[in-house]
């Protein structure tokens, strides 16, 4: 009853911007966090960072500075914004949602830990 929906991925020289969106779909009534993780060949996956519903962020010490998490309640979307691309930073990006309030059948419900399908991020020249 939920999916998550990532776009925006691609591939980019070092140096370079790209901007990954995420919209959740469903009967939704709330999402307390959202958030992006990505995982590079062989390595485990990694917060990039999170976005709670208060407004509050969470980034990884590796992409502070770099990359911005923002996300529009209404619209159950979250976006990152990726500037200053390194290398090291090619990996599958993944949206994540976490506590999320929904109607299925007028009944309510809360769901945690759903992921997108993920999007490929890839920095090199």
């Amino acid at each position: 009853q939920v999916q998550l929906v990532e776009s925006g991925g691609g591939l980019v020289p070092p140096g370079g911007s790209l901007r990954l969106s995420c919209a959740a779909s469903g009967s939704i009534v709330s999402i307390n966090l959202m958030g992006w993780y990505r995982q590079a060949p062989g390595k485990q996956r990694e917060l990039v960072a999170t976005a709670a519903r208060d407004g509050s962020t969470n980034y990884a010490d590796s992409v502070k500075g770099r990359f911005t998490i923002s996300r529009d309640n209404a619209k159950n979307t979250v976006a990152l914004q990726m500037n200053s691309l390194r290398p090291e930073d090619t990996a599958v990006y993944y949206c994540s949602a976490d506590t999320v309030r929904y109607y299925s059948r007028s009944i309510l419900y809360t769901g945690y830990d759903y992921w997108g399908q993920g999007t490929q991020v890839t920095v090199s020249s």
